[in-house]
């Protein structure tokens, strides 16, 4: 995919602070939407990688099985040289009776020191029945691999959704605190000010300075928690980890509730797991077609031409004369009688096999339908509960609002702002985390249902 290079300055503050140390380059600074994301993870994600190449591990073995049965052709040359010529024994009577032994057998020497082959063997498979079924096997697994790329790509874009997610939710969150923060420098700063003219009282200022540092704790481990989620995101999308990221796309763009609801009303597609089981049914299914056929008798064709030559030194070898043809076609007819039960054990385990995975798509389909309602279930309370958060963040605005206003005016006190500026973190924190929720169940739903 072709990837924007952007300037840094399009870096938020809260990645400049971070990673300002490392002496940033622009040509370093990565644009990507969520799709974006998606796209680069599926080229570059390891997992996604491997998958893909296991495809065409799946392809070499489909060639590999087909050129089992084609001619196979090899060519061989043999030197011996007899260094001491192997001795054949004779009885000692007859033709080769030796008078002067009193042994009862002969010792004669056949052979010549140096004998040197030339051959062309080739064989020709006419019928085997494993065969066949290899080559269906090696196609269906093919196709499994397919699959399991699927399963893979699908998992991968779960994680770079959730990796995607934590990251925006993060950087707002570090939006508000800073906000938040601002706010208590600001009300510290009146209050000093009303300290120093005798309006106030010293612990006044004490528990607003308190706020504001437990604050200043909150962002440094919010900002920590950001970096921590863009590494993650690297991680998760195959980028560089001296490559820095700017997120196109906002919360807001990727949080609308109308597509977010209209997902519990879908009911999805099939999924790849079943895809997957159902093809390693079949995968079991060849294996015992294969031990089965393996009763049914082998038959192929050999044929054999060579030039064979014999010397007494090495340096005549390549005399003329010396090399004689010879050659020969025929037969093989392999006829499976007993192999000790073997294969039928085999067969028995194959059946089993079938059966365990049979269990097993059943159990799948089961899951399939909990996690469609679990998810569903799931997204609906987490929808509730933003819901819920959003007015509470809404109120404890307008409730701090109030009490700042009211000890401006002299009719409240200075523990009612800091106990409502408090209450206010508390409820922008628990609306992230139901928006966090909400964002990670709606990724749960889309895979549950096939849409991932």
């Amino acid at each position: 995919m072709k990837t924007t290079i952007k300037m840094l300055l399009r870096i938020p503050i809260v990645l400049m602070a971070i990673l300002s140390p490392f002496h940033l380059s622009a040509q370093r600074v990565v644009e990507l939407s969520l799709e974006e994301s998606i796209r680069y993870a599926l080229e570059n994600n390891v997992d996604a990688k491997n998958a893909q190449l296991e495809t065409l591990i799946a392809k070499a073995t489909v060639v590999e099985r087909r050129s089992q049965g084609l001619p196979q052709v090899n060519g061989n040359v043999d030197f011996t040289y007899n260094a001491a010529i192997p001795v054949v024994f004779f009885p000692n009577e007859g033709p080769f009776a030796d008078p002067n032994s009193e042994l009862d057998v002969v010792p004669l020497r056949f052979g010549v020191p140096i004998t040197a082959t030339v051959a062309v063997q080739a064989t020709q498979m006419i019928f085997d029945g494993s065969y066949f079924v290899g080559l269906q096997a090696a196609k269906t697994y093919k196709m499994l691999t397919e699959y399991d790329r699927l399963k893979s790509e699908i998992d991968v874009k779960e994680r770079v959704k959730k990796a995607y997610f934590s990251v925006l939710v993060n950087e707002q969150r570090r939006q508000l605190i800073e906000a938040n923060l601002k706010r208590l420098e600001s009300l510290l700063s009146e209050t000093n000010a009303l300290f120093e003219a005798g309006f106030v009282e010293k612990i006044d200022v004490s528990r607003i300075k308190v706020q504001r540092n437990n604050i200043k704790s909150e962002l440094d481990k919010v900002v920590a928690a950001t970096a921590i989620s863009v590494e993650l995101l690297k991680i998760q999308i195959g980028l560089p980890t001296d490559y820095f990221i700017y997120l196109t796309q906002s919360l807001e763009e990727l949080n609308d509730l109308t597509d977010i609801k209209s997902l519990i009303e879908i009911e999805g597609t099939r999924r790849v797991e079943l895809d997957q089981i159902r093809t390693n049914i079949e995968l079991v299914k060849l294996d015992l077609k294969n031990n089965t056929v393996q009763y049914i008798p082998k038959l192929s064709a050999f044929a054999t031409y060579q030039r064979n030559a014999a010397a007494q030194q090495f340096g005549s070898l390549m005399e003329n004369g010396r090399w004689f043809t010879g050659a020969f076609i025929g037969g093989s007819l392999a006829i499976p009688i007993f192999d000790g039960l073997s294969k039928s054990a085999r067969i028995q385990q194959n059946r089993v096999q079938i059966r365990q995975l049979e269990n097993q798509e059943r159990f799948i389909q089961d899951n399939i339908e909990f996690e469609k309602f679990q998810f569903r279930a799931n997204l609906n309370n987490s929808l509730a509960a933003l819901e819920v958060q959003a007015e509470n963040m809404d109120l404890a605005k307008e409730v701090f609002r109030m009490a700042k206003i009211k000890y401006e005016e002299g009719v409240g006190s200075n523990l009612e702002v800091v106990e409502a500026d408090s209450a206010l973190k508390e409820a922008e924190t628990n609306y992230f985390t139901a928006l966090y929720d909400a964002l990670i169940a709606k990724v749960d739903l889309e895979k549950a249902l096939g849409i991932l």
